[in-house]
């Protein structure tokens, strides 16, 4: 029996994943993207008996990050045992400050009322975080923003690739931070060169495969 069971929500006005990432032996699970929709995850995770970990941003975008606050603030106001270990935090890549603390960068002001966000936990390429009795590697993966991550489970063949790769398509890059040339190298250096077997799971829309995405992403039949 694998320990890795993944969950998803679709949540917000732009249909964003949320995953939980799901430790079956321990309850545990690690909470990737909460869009907008704090308290849902809060009762759902209290119905389903889940702990959370911690809290992983792919990127700064307000649909990705917008109901991290409140929810990492709701699961640690339950702990009242003034255990700081015991108290979750929301992780981001150290080169995406700018885009959660800039209303405009993080698109919140176009879409809706301007926010900000501030990280507990800046995160660096190559770094290994070890949440709810998983490893999990960050990739950098500059492109859609300038500082977008994917997170890699081994263990599992597993990757969260936020906005940077889709099942057939990739992130967008016409918004601050964005580059066109950094995405294709992102996608072509960081990540395909993953095990082919390696289940992708994307910030919007269907899960994938690397192996897929080798040979029919548009952007890689684009660069050979």
């Amino acid at each position: 029996m694998k320990k890795l069971k993944i969950e998803c929500a679709v949540l917000g006005m732009i249909s964003t994943n949320c995953y939980f990432l799901n430790n079956t032996q321990t309850g545990e699970t690690v909470i990737v993207d909460p869009a907008d929709s704090a308290r849902s995850i809060y009762d759902w995770c209290l119905n389903n008996r889940r702990k959370p970990a911690a809290i992983l941003l792919t990127h700064g975008h307000f649909d990705h990050m917008k109901g991290a606050e409140e929810l990492r603030d709701l699961f640690n106001g339950r702990n009242t045992s003034g255990d700081t270990d015991g108290r979750i935090k929301i992780y981001a890549a150290e080169k995406e400050r700018e885009v959660l603390e800039n209303a405009e960068y993080n698109l919140s002001g176009k879409w809706t009322s301007p926010i900000t966000l501030k990280a507990d936990e800046f995160l660096k390429d190559g770094q290994k975080l070890s949440l709810a009795g998983f490893e999990i590697e960050v990739i950098a993966t500059p492109g859609h923003t300038a500082g977008g991550l994917c997170y890699y489970i081994p263990e599992e063949q597993v990757l969260m690739s936020g906005d940077t790769l889709f099942a057939g398509s990739y992130g967008r890059v016409d918004f601050p931070t964005s580059s066109m040339s950094d995405l294709a190298r992102s996608i072509r250096e960081r990540l395909l060169v993953l095990p082919e077997d390696t289940v992708v799971y994307p910030g919007h829309g269907e899960s994938t495969t690397i192996q897929y995405e080798r040979a029919h992403n548009p952007l890689t039949q684009w660069m050979r």
